[in-house]
């Protein structure tokens, strides 16, 4: 009969181990280590330590900024479990030295990143610069709506959340009323134990709310009705998104088409897009100059956003910057000839002629569109509706690349009430209809769309753990540095992880 070997998995072991030799170059723990180590000034957290004199020594700065980096690269959104991981597993043994800071330590000093954030930030941009993985001619903007950790069952006006608290006080109305009438019937008067944790746990709720209310002020909407409030996290915001409404942030990125590399991330409690590009952009200008870049840095340079960011606002900026954009309107693919047959291809807004003289515009086949009243009102700006002859419109023989629907009698066109956003608007479409637009617009998705990949994927966030927009504005931030930090490994030259080469 054969013989093997006996075997206990019972027994324990004493395993000798090298720390350095568990960071093993060429691995993303390794270059986490070495970049916090050399490339990143950890001396700004010195001013939140006053122990200099008394009291007992803190975790040094660095090994927590190491051991959170890798925990979010491993999917380890909470911090016990990343206390965890620092006592059970070797990598992050050898990365934190053998210490072990508990989970508490971990969670203040994300907290307490608010305003360091930014400056560990550009010291890994300014490592991508110096390491070539910079292009610096072509930009993509986007955004990605993540669940934060506040619950939809606590958003609502100011109104709303009156009436919820109404209807948890008639709840309580209810127990104690029902108890009294079981309490005729019988000597013991005590609340059973479970009314008696329902009770407390609507006069929570309760006081909860008051308390909000009190301290907090509605919300102001764009347009004239108010916002939803939410009680545990009133910087979140409800956000529609392809698997349903969610209560969370906007979580968005400028990356440089070379190797998408972000230079600029933030985490945004408004679901809508109109105006993000202006502080995406502010902050850009503020990352690269810091890292050494001129002012007019992306003057001519090439900018893709998808349509959710075609506004007046938006538009303004990027000639305000002399950029490069590519922002089309919501109707741009019904007009690409590659997804619509050639003869169903609908008009373009640039095909309508604006007759400055006598306030209308006239369509592709002739028919004058006059101006409908005085300004009309949609979110915060202001357009002009010009609308076609009725009959003309509905004996035209182009009305079917004219008009959205069979239905529809006649023609009715909106345009911006500002006559320079209108031209800025109308440059934009023209634009998309050339086929070098489009060709341009096309690689929006293979710059910007990875990065989203790598984060909610591979990195495993699928929702913040953090509530309001400063702590989750940190977690955001720490995954876009851990996106470049992946980059800088996989792309950078042998000299970023080699002291003696540097």
């Amino acid at each position: 009969m054969a013989k093997y070997k006996t075997y206990n998995y019972d027994q324990t072991m004493m395993v000798p181990v090298s720390l350095t030799g568990q960071l093993m170059i060429g691995t993303l723990e390794y270059a986490i280590h070495y970049l916090v180590e050399n490339r990143i000034n950890m001396s700004i957290f010195e001013s939140h330590y006053k122990n200099d004199e008394t009291g007992s020594p803190a975790h040094d700065p660095k090994l927590l900024l190491k051991v959170i980096l890798l925990g979010y690269s491993r999917g380890l959104l909470g911090s016990r479990k990343i206390e965890n991981a620092c006592r059970e597993n070797i990598v992050f043994m050898a990365l934190c030295c053998g210490k072990v800071p508990d989970y508490s330590t971990i969670c203040n000093f994300v907290k307490l990143m608010r305003d360091e954030i930014t400056s560990i930030f550009r010291d890994i941009l300014l490592v991508c610069d110096k390491e070539g993985l910079l292009g610096g001619t072509r930009f993509a903007l986007d955004g990605c709506k993540l669940p934060s950790n506040a619950s939809q069952e606590w958003t609502g006006t100011h109104s709303q959340l009156q009436k919820k608290i109404k209807h948890m006080e008639k709840k309580v109305k209810r127990v104690m009323e029902k108890h009294i009438q079981q309490d005729n019937q019988k000597t013991d008067s005590s609340l059973p134990e479970d009314a008696r944790k329902k009770v407390e746990r609507l006069n929570r709720h309760i006081k909860k709310i008051q308390a909000f209310l009190e301290t907090h002020e509605p919300k102001p909407g764009s347009k004239k009705e108010e916002l939803k409030s939410n009680v545990t996290d009133n910087d979140s915001a409800q956000m529609k998104t392809s698997h349903g409404s969610i209560q969370g942030y906007n979580s968005q990125v400028l990356t440089d088409s070379k190797h998408q590399i972000i230079i600029s991330s933030e985490a945004i409690g408004n679901g809508q897009d109109h105006n993000h590009l202006t502080p995406m952009i502010d902050q850009a200008k503020a990352n690269l100059q810091a890292i050494g870049k001129s002012g007019d840095y992306f003057e001519g340079k090439e900018i893709l956003c998808d349509a959710s960011y075609h506004s007046q606002e938006n538009l303004g900026k990027s000639v305000q910057e002399h950029m490069d954009a590519y922002i089309p309107d919501v109707n741009h693919r019904k007009r690409d000839p590659r997804l619509n047959e050639q003869n169903d291809i609908p008009f373009s807004p640039a095909d309508f002629a604006y007759d400055e003289i006598n306030d209308r515009y006239k369509c592709p086949n002739g028919t004058q569109l006059t101006r409908k009243g005085g300004n009309r009102k949609k979110g915060e700006k202001l357009y002009h509706l010009y609308i076609g002859d009725g009959v003309s419109c509905s004996s035209c023989a182009l009305r079917k690349r004219c008009l959205s629907s069979d239905k529809n009698k006649r023609r009715y066109y909106y345009v911006y009430a500002d006559k320079e956003a209108e031209v800025i608007a109308r440059q934009m479409y023209r634009k998309f209809d050339t086929e070098q637009g489009r060709s341009v617009y096309d690689q929006r998705a293979g710059i910007v769309e990875p990065v989203f990949a790598n984060i909610r994927i591979h990195k495993h966030l699928d929702r913040f753990t953090f509530r309001g927009k400063p702590k989750v504005n940190v977690q955001w931030k720490l995954f876009t540095i851990l996106h470049n930090i992946e980059k800088i490994l996989n792309y950078g030259s042998e000299s970023s992880f080699n002291p003696v080469l540097t």
